[in-house]
């Protein structure tokens, strides 16, 4: 045991001398590691940062008080013992009814006697900004008490506290140009003088704070739900679990103090979800099946990394071997460089990682989460283990090189040949074997969504690729002899060392097949939420409601607000909405679905949620496919009437498919947007008045119908589920008169555009509320952007590091060009040509596995939900071709501009025997 210690202390204090003497070489190897060590290390400390505790939650939601409470069902519910998440029980009655005539007592009494209540309301104003009138989030809240400590801090100034003071965050600040002192004026030009400056940890943005006891009033300050308002409570005793269950059975949820310090035992919490419900199981496996693929990629980054700078030392071991080193020993020499080069990159890795999450903190907080971090943590536990995993990464992958070290000629290597290196046909058929067995256990488990079975097939595929290899090195070298002078050498030497050249072309795939992946399943992400997300209107334009469409109201200003909309946007055209109402108050519009192609599983006095089997059943009904099946039509006061003028502005259809609506609508038919309302080419439209009470309204004969030829338009926009021509309309004995404008705009207002439209329109008499057609991107979105360039900076790093290492393996090749009278040019050009077939070959070889990865993962989440109903809109897996490009040319293009740059023009001439 002695004699082994010794061995390994002696090779240790030679790999630690040869990486001090090499510096060069290793500062590639440990970059190579470090690399994906930082990014790990950032993301645990980053997470660790932002994942705050039950108690931080609690103290930033109910600040110092023993509990938050506020009514969100007419009936019991379930909630989670350490959040505000709830759902109704299985035969909820709705949402709150309406609200007693003081909430505060109506909560006090479900509360033990002596409880004291402090309100918080969220709402929104109208206000004057720096561009005009916006609307601006509000909160009432009296930081005064001691109950509200941790819910916010007052940076300057004050609390208000009395009628006519606010406080603003700095973000109002920013969008109402009112500081310290100055005043704030509402849409109705109610004044509040800024007392304060105020920062609300759990939500970062712009907030107005008012006084509970002094809240606005008026056309500034849109209807305050009151079953919504929230209080922090102040109780007598502790509110145990046995107290939030019974608040639960009418419809209370409370966030407890005592209930976070002393949580119920699992049993004692009912489920949220259905019962048998899976997705949250399979979204655990899921996010398994993620991390399993990224060490997956780390493993295949960092190992060949070693490997390619192991291959400089072959002359060094071969010395150790003429002076009497046995096998063990040159062994034991190149594991102990993995130990020594592996240990390196973790400390440098983790040491960047913690340096970039926690200067990267603030950006996180303003523009990704909107929330404060918890503090400055660095979770010492994760980072110790993504050390360990490095060092033990690097050992592992020295162990191949370490025993072909041990075995190779020593004659040879002292001589720098390196002799000629063929692909045996094995390792060849093995990895073909390797790569098409992991693309069957891959797809049979996104098939029975596995993730096991998938992470199995990713690896066993990205094995068989990096076998591969050599003998793709070898197939690129036949194009050799077309080619001039210096790619020719390129090719040549690099099918001649593969030794060399595949672990970097290795290290490259790994880092794309990252890059890609994510990119795949980004732009799946993308195109769910684009498919999923219905608009009203095309993109960025614009709409001015008139409210008040009533029969005999007064006209509408249509002039005045056409030039207010021209003046205030980037209007290309404005065109009126006209609306059809009939004579009674209580009538309805609705557009008739056949009663054989009506879902069974919707209406009919149906209450609750639907079962498991049943959802099932739904998903196998193809009634039930459609979105107007989830409706049974369109059903509203109004219908749209157009004659085919401003169906391009409200729809934003062009071609064939505008002229034959246009058309239709023209002859007096009805434009819908779904076929399952069509019977032999027409739609029939029924007017009905329902009564109080009656659930089954839509079942009995209508008062009236009408019948008209319709067209179905495909992948617009729409308001409504149909367009009603003036004739049908006229037909039907409907009203029509003007109900907005619609501004068709030539790109997305901005946020000061939108003021400065409120503010004109506010001149009016009456108000007119303004919509601009903006799908926000969410925070999840933006995050998966961010990982997106981090992939690829890592992406276009390993391709720089990899074919650094490469170039350095082949430094004795130029210097011998350089001897035999090669020009600087043709050497630089033979490093250039180099880079490109390693970082091309690992670019389209990651490539390859990044779409299988990503196609893996994104069909198992289709997969997870494929007995669900509604059906949520699947992932499409399609190919993302920026990232395509990204990945097969500007990869590559930097690499190989890297080495043209790099290569020195003079060399020193290398001896060999």
């Amino acid at each position: 045991m002695t004699g082994l210690w010794t061995g390994w202390r002696a090779a240790v204090r030679v790999a630690r001398r040869e990486a001090w003497r090499s510096k060069g070489r290793s500062t590639l190897v440990i970059a190579m590691i470090g690399l994906p060590v930082a990014a790990l290390g950032f993301a645990a400390v980053t997470l660790n940062m932002f994942q705050l505790t039950p108690m931080e939650r609690l103290e930033r939601t109910a600040g110092a008080a023993d509990a938050l409470v506020y009514r969100a069902w007419d009936g019991p519910i379930r909630q989670k013992p350490d959040s505000l998440a709830y759902a109704s029980e299985e035969n909820p009655t709705g949402p709150p009814g309406a609200a007693p005539a003081d909430p505060a007592d109506a909560m006090r009494a479900l509360l033990p006697p002596g409880s004291r209540l402090i309100p918080d309301v969220d709402f929104s104003v109208q206000a004057h900004t720096v561009n005009g009138i916006g609307p601006i989030a509000a909160r009432a809240l009296d930081l005064t008490d001691p109950l509200t400590r941790g819910v916010a801090t007052v940076h300057r100034g004050r609390s208000p506290h009395g009628p006519g003071e606010v406080a603003l965050t700095e973000q109002a600040v920013t969008r109402t140009g009112a500081e310290l002192g100055d005043t704030v004026r509402l849409l109705d030009e109610q004044r509040y003088r800024v007392v304060g400056i105020v920062e609300f940890p759990n939500r970062l943005g712009e907030v107005v704070l008012f006084d509970p006891a002094h809240r606005p009033a008026g056309k500034a300050v849109p209807k305050i739900d009151e079953n919504g308002q929230r209080w922090l409570v102040d109780t007598p005793r502790p509110l145990r679990w046995s107290d939030v269950r019974q608040l639960n059975k009418h419809g209370v949820v409370a966030l407890s103090r005592d209930v976070i310090r002393h949580p119920p035992a699992p049993e004692e919490v009912p489920p949220l979800g259905q019962p048998g419900g899976s997705g949250s199981v399979q979204q655990m496996s899921l996010t398994a099946l993620v991390v399993g693929v990224a060490v997956l990629e780390i493993v295949l980054l960092a190992g060949p990394a070693f490997a390619v700078g192991a291959r400089r030392r072959q002359r060094d071991l071969a010395l150790l071997a003429a002076n009497g080193a046995t096998p063990a020993h040159l062994r034991r020499v190149v594991l102990a460089d993995g130990v020594v080069l592996g240990a390196a990159g973790a400390v440098a890795g983790i040491a960047l990682g913690i340096m970039v999450a926690l200067v990267s903190r603030g950006p996180f907080e303003d523009y990704i989460t909107h929330s404060r971090a918890g503090g400055y943590r660095i979770f010492p536990l994760a980072l110790a283990g993504i050390a360990a995993f490095a060092v033990v990464t690097a050992t592992l992958a020295a162990t191949v090189p370490a025993f072909v070290a041990a075995r190779q000629d020593v004659v040879a290597a002292l001589a720098g040949r390196r002799g000629v290196t063929r692909s045996r046909k094995r390792w060849l058929v093995l990895g073909a074997a390797l790569t098409t067995l992991g693309v069957v256990v891959g797809g049979f488990g996104a098939w029975r969504t596995t993730p096991n079975l998938i992470l199995a097939g990713l690896v066993t595929g990205e094995i068989g690729l990096v076998l591969c290899t050599p003998a793709l090195v070898g197939l690129v070298a036949r194009m050799a002899r077309v080619l001039p002078l210096a790619p020719r050498i390129a090719l040549r030497d690099t099918a001649r060392n593969r030794a060399a050249a595949a672990p970097a072309i290795s290290a490259v795939m790994a880092a794309v097949a990252g890059s890609v992946a994510l990119g795949v399943y980004q732009h799946g992400v993308d195109l769910k939420s684009a498919q999923q997300y219905q608009p009203s209107l095309p993109h960025g334009y614009a709409t001015v409601t008139f409210e008040d469409h009533r029969p005999g109201a007064a006209a509408p200003p249509v002039d005045p607000v056409t030039a207010v909309l021209r003046d205030t946007l980037p209007t290309r055209e404005v065109v009126p909405t006209v609306g059809s109402t009939c004579a009674q108050d209580a009538c309805l519009l609705a557009v008739q679905v056949p009663p054989d192609r009506r879902c069974p599983f919707v209406g009919g006095g149906r209450h609750g949620p639907t079962t498991p089997a049943e959802q099932r059943a739904a998903r196998r009904d193809p009634r039930c496919g459609t979105r107007a099946s989830l409706t049974s039509g369109f059903v509203g006061p109004s219908l749209p009437v157009d004659d085919g003028t401003g169906l391009a502005a409200l729809t934003g259809a062009s071609g064939e498919q505008l002229n034959q609506a246009i058309e239709t609508l023209r002859t007096g038919g009805v434009v819908v947007f779904d076929p399952v309302f069509i019977v032999n080419d027409h739609v029939t439209i029924e007017v009905r008045t329902p009564q109080p009470g009656d659930e089954d309204w839509l079942e009995k004969p209508a008062q009236a119908s009408v019948s008209a030829r319709a067209y179905v338009m495909h992948d617009v926009a729409r308001a409504s589920q149909a367009v009603l021509s003036p004739a049908l309309a006229r037909q039907a004995g409907l009203h029509e008169r003007v109900t907005g404008l619609v501004a068709a705009t030539t790109r997305m207002p901005t946020k000061a555009e939108r003021d400065r439209l409120t503010a004109e329109l506010s001149r009016f008499d009456e108000q007119y509320p303004m919509y601009v057609e903006d799908p926000q991107r969410s925070d999840t979105e933006i995050l998966m952007v961010v990982l997106m360039v981090a992939a690829a900076v890592i992406s276009l790093g390993a391709a720089g590091i990899a074919t650094g290492l490469a170039a350095a393996d082949s430094r004795p090749d130029l210097a011998t060009l350089a001897a035999v009278g090669a020009s600087p040019r043709v050497r630089r050009v033979l490093s250039l040509s180099q880079s490109g077939v390693i970082a091309g070959l690992g670019s389209l070889l990651g490539t390859a596995a990044g779409l299988g990865a990503a196609a893996g993962v994104l069909a198992a989440l289709n997969r997870a939900y494929a007995d669900l109903w509604p059906a949520p809109v699947p992932y499409p897996i399609t190919v993302p071709w920026l990232n395509l490009a990204v990945a097969l040319l500007v990869v590559p293009g930097v690499a190989m501009l890297g080495a043209g740059l790099l290569t020195r023009s003079r060399l020193p001439v290398e001896r060999r025997l």
